[in-house]
């Protein structure tokens, strides 16, 4: 059989021939395209000619396109569409990828040429976009173990290829835990409080098990209305405990050996290249620059939230005392007391909202528009397999009506998918090389009688991971190092961030916001309470989210490896910003993905960070008009279009003219006035 990763794929526009490639296909092309890879650095090393950019940095951004390309489709679908066999070959490939970017990064020859370029980088007359590639690559090796002895480089090889499938295995972990659990209900009197769609869908997940009745799984489309709306206390509590087990019982699925494993390795990493922590390491290469400042933007940022988040806390107390005859509230009481509070305060049942939002017509909004923001089209191609048959493709076009990107899109859960929403990259822009971008969340599914309806929170998360396609999309880059989303990791988050903003502006709703039966756009009455939503409960909100700040980089730091018991350690953080019991049977950090799996180790605090640029960024747009041409081709030009070509803080200035103001977040969050 024909193994379509050998070669450039012969389809339209070079898109992944998703239903000819078979999981044995993967290991044959890595190595190969390893082989390959490695002959080509080794012309680049054996030249006689004296290391100039263009003969070896330049060189060296052209090898290894299709091992981009293969690992890339390889990694993803084992995101988004996976089986015991792609993990099993996922597993296998890890090691071989590690091995090939250790042996490049710590080739010596290799690396004194980039060293000598480097070094005499003022005789080249290189472009801005050159020299931060010069020093990315420089750093990159450096950072990677070039300047270690022979030994140290063993030892260094040894913990990347540990490290990286013990990641791989805490994803793994995690996804059986929550395709293991199902809560099974036949009596429909427990489900009072449920809305319709929720049951309907409970009743298809139950037909597709052969049962009666109705299925409840912890897939966020099911899992979060179930501990929002429904009544019964007894189920909400079995659901919330079965939720944060998570990665943390006594099965081969639990990750409290895998962390300290990880934090052991990666302080071991940091301490071998000169770091006195993890996260000093990553923190080097930040916006934020040290751990201190994290620290101290993240206390900052606590004590300012806390007397707002403690109001809210006494509040919601003494309405569950009052109304709903809870006495004390539990981990499994609080999103349900949060709604039915605010069904009080704001007037505002979110079940109402949600016939203004059916996927497609938001999605179809959301289109209209980043068309009106940066002169994008989009038209689905039927002709452009995806990897599911729930995946769609579209062709973008830019205001020329040139071809600029393509787009995947795959908005509902399924079993071989994990949790969560993110957007990835099939193939990066680069000089020549329009880039492929991908997707990914877990929306409610459409059922036999209704569309898919979104809740506000679902249709903010679909903006979101719209803005981080919209950094791909946009970008305009020579080289793919520094293309799309390959920024600093506290700068990755302001293009998603700011795009959330148009939900909760008038103009813009009435783009999307239409009844899924009538058309009829959203009533002004509901879009100012959806401007009040943005407030409910903001200190709450911000704590939870410095909570797993403080705890992600409690695990990077110098103590890190002190930690003995993942679970005690975890309560000491985390208790300063919760108002709730412990419960000894659940675990934030045996499912906290994004630290042990994804790229978030000692980044979380991004999310807040980027909060302050998006809050201080999108003032300029309130300020000029949300759809003011001027603006919105600024932040195309100097942000969304220049990837990491040049510092952050460079380009941010040039768009706002200034540095970001953290009171930008606080106002907008109704913490300062």
């Amino acid at each position: 059989m024909k193994n379509p990763l050998l070669y450039s794929f012969g389809t339209p526009l070079q898109s992944a021939p998703f239903s000819e490639i078979k999981p044995e296909h993967f290991i044959p092309a890595i190595e190969k395209d390893i082989k390959a890879s490695l002959l080509a650095i080794d012309k680049i090393t054996d030249q006689t000619a004296q290391p100039t950019f263009d003969n070896t940095i330049n060189t060296l951004q052209n090898i290894g396109q299709l091992l981009e390309r293969n690992s890339a489709i390889l990694f993803n679908l084992n995101s988004a569409e996976t089986s015991e066999e792609i993990q099993k070959i996922t597993q296998q490939a890890s090691p071989i990828l590690t091995k090939f970017q250790n042996d490049v990064r710590l080739n010596q020859i290799l690396f004194e040429r980039i060293k000598t370029i480097y070094e005499n980088r003022e005789k080249e007359n290189l472009t801005t976009e050159q020299l931060t590639l010069l020093e990315k690559e420089f750093k990159g090796f450096v950072r990677n173990g070039a300047l270690l002895s022979e030994d140290e480089k063993d030892i260094l090889r040894e913990i990347d290829t540990e490290k990286a499938q013990l990641s791989l295995s805490f994803g793994e972990n995690v996804l059986a835990d929550t395709n293991d659990f199902s809560l099974h209900v036949t009596d429909e009197k427990q489900l009072d409080g449920l809305p319709d769609q929720v049951k309907e869908m409970a009743a298809e997940i139950a037909k597709s098990k052969n049962k009666t009745g109705w299925v409840f799984t912890l897939d966020y489309p099911s899992y979060v209305p179930f501990m929002t709306y429904l009544e019964d206390r007894t189920l909400r509590r079995e659901m919330s405990l079965a939720f944060g087990k998570r990665g943390f019982q006594k099965n081969d699925h639990n990750n409290s050996e895998i962390i300290l494993k990880i934090i052991e390795l990666r302080k071991k990493r940091a301490e071998l290249l000169g770091y006195e922590s993890h996260a000093n390491f990553v923190l080097e290469e930040r916006m934020a620059g040290s751990e201190e400042n994290v620290n101290n933007f993240l206390e900052d940022l606590f004590n300012k939230a806390l007397p707002a988040a403690r109001k809210e806390w006494e509040q919601l107390e003494s309405f569950a005392k009052e109304n709903l005859n809870l006495n004390q509230l539990e981990k499994w009481d609080t999103a349900f007391v949060s709604e039915k509070l605010k069904q009080v305060q704001l007037d505002l049942d979110e079940q109402l909202l949600k016939p203004y939002f059916p996927l497609e017509k938001v999605k179809l909004g959301l289109f209209e528009i980043v068309g009106k923001l940066y002169g994008l089209s989009f038209k689905k191609n039927q002709d452009i397999e995806g990897y599911h048959e729930e995946v769609d493709v579209y062709e973008v076009f830019n205001s020329q009506g040139n071809f600029h990107a393509l787009l995947y899109t795959d908005f509902f859960p399924r079993e071989g998918k994990r949790n969560g929403a993110w957007m990835t990259s099939y193939r990066s822009q680069k000089k020549g090389q329009r880039p492929h971008i991908s997707i990914v969340c877990n929306f409610s599914k459409p059922t036999a009688s209704l569309p898919s309806l979104l809740t506000f929170q679902e249709v903010t998360t679909l903006f979101h991971e719209f803005g981080h396609a919209l950094h791909g999309i946009l970008a305009d880059t020579t080289y793919g190092a520094l293309s799309g989303t390959s920024v600093f990791w506290d700068f990755v988050e302001l293009p998603s961030q700011i795009m959330e903003n148009w939900c909760y502006e008038e103009e813009a709703l009435k783009l999307f916001a239409k009844h899924y039966e009538t058309d009829d756009v959203i009533p002004m009455k509901y879009i100012e309470k959806i401007k009040k939503v943005a407030h409910f409960q903001q200190g709450l909100q911000t704590l939870r989210q410095l909570g797993f700040g403080f705890l992600d980089l409690s695990y990077h730091n110098k103590k890190a490896t002190e930690i003995k018991n993942i679970k005690e350690h975890e309560k000491k953080i985390l208790d300063r910003v919760q108002f709730l019991d412990d419960y000894p049977e659940n675990s934030t950090s045996t499912a906290f993905s994004h630290i042990f799996q994804g790229g978030y180790s000692a980044g979380y605090y991004s999310y807040k960070w980027a909060e302050v640029l998006d809050a201080d960024a999108f003032e300029l747009f309130l300020e000029k008009g949300i759809f003011d041409i001027e603006t919105s081709k600024s932040f195309k030009e100097n942000i969304l279009s220049k990837g990491g070509t040049e510092h952050p803080m460079t380009l941010y200035k040039r768009f706002r003219g200034k540095a970001p103001d953290p009171k930008a977040l606080l106002k907008r969050a109704g913490l300062v006035h």
